[in-house]
């Protein structure tokens, strides 16, 4: 059995578009692992200037974070996006798309403040898996 499953889209709604799920269902007896807001700052504290490779440092962060937990990508159930600028919008949905491939987890993307001015984007997230 599946840890969690896409819901089927509501006919009364327009379908979701874009690499994600209006809801995703997580089955009974799984384990949860909620992913703190990951930051465009590199190990060697670097951050990079460009939207699309802030946008890949924090997916390469958040996926390690995952990874270092036992996790894989298909177990994304969560993820939320927060960006400094509705003009990322695009760029964020590919390249989460990319990194993604066909995991789709439920999402929301706002746009805001973001703590440090040089920060573009952070993401945050939530996977499950079988105990």
């Amino acid at each position: 059995m599946p840890t969690a499953h896409r819901c089927p889209d509501p006919p009364a709604i327009a379908p979701a578009q874009g690499g994600y799920a209006h809801a995703v269902e997580v089955a009974a007896h799984c384990r949860l692992l909620y992913i703190s807001g990951q930051i465009p700052v590199r190990a060697d504290g670097h951050v990079p200037v460009s939207f699309a490779a802030q946008c890949h440092v924090v997916w390469d962060n958040l996926l390690a974070v995952l990874a270092a937990a036992g996790y894989e990508p298909g177990h994304l159930v969560k993820v939320t996006t927060f960006l400094s600028s509705a003009s990322h919008g695009d760029e964020n949905g590919a390249i989460r798309r990319e990194r993604l491939g066909d995991v789709t987890p439920a999402l929301t993307v706002i746009i805001t403040g973001i703590y440090d001015p040089a920060w573009l984007l952070e993401i945050e997230a939530i996977a499950a898996r079988p105990e």
